[in-house]
């Protein structure tokens, strides 16, 4: 994200009836975003190449980041994010990754701009009590 993209975006208020599904994998995408409607949130779905420009037009409530198999196809996104939350003086919006391992952010080694990690594979008894208690305290 551009520094002028990342003033522009932090101006803006953030959208918490919207959740960005990020993931090379556009089946892991659909399935997510089923998740993330039975939460009763509109999900925005966006391959890792497209979603700076998402995240540039609006602030959703939560990002799901899918790691892929190493957890790093959506590392590029991270800088990006942190950007938004220190301009807004917020942890918004939450950003949740979808893990080929099993532990916590801080237990992985993984950027502190992670709120919550959820083991794959991704099903809706693992993922939406997580999606429900980050944006619910948004």
């Amino acid at each position: 994200m551009k520094p002028a993209d990342r003033g522009a975006a932090a101006r803006l208020p953030a959208d918490f009836s919207k959740v960005l599904v990020v993931g090379k994998s556009s089946i892991n995408r659909v399935v997510v975003s089923k998740i993330v409607e039975r939460s009763g949130l509109k999900p925005i779905s966006e391959p890792p190449e497209t979603a700076e420009k998402a995240l540039a037009r609006q602030i959703p409530g939560a990002v799901i980041l899918d790691g892929g198999p190493d957890d790093k196809d959506c590392d590029r996104l991270l800088s990006g994010i942190d950007a938004l939350r220190r301009a807004s003086g917020k942890a918004l919006p939450c950003v949740i990754l979808l893990s080929t391992r099993n532990g916590t952010p801080d237990s992985l080694g993984l950027s502190s701009v992670v709120d919550a990690v959820v083991a794959k594979p991704i099903t809706p008894e693992r993922l939406q009590p997580v999606i429900d208690r980050l944006v619910g305290r948004s």
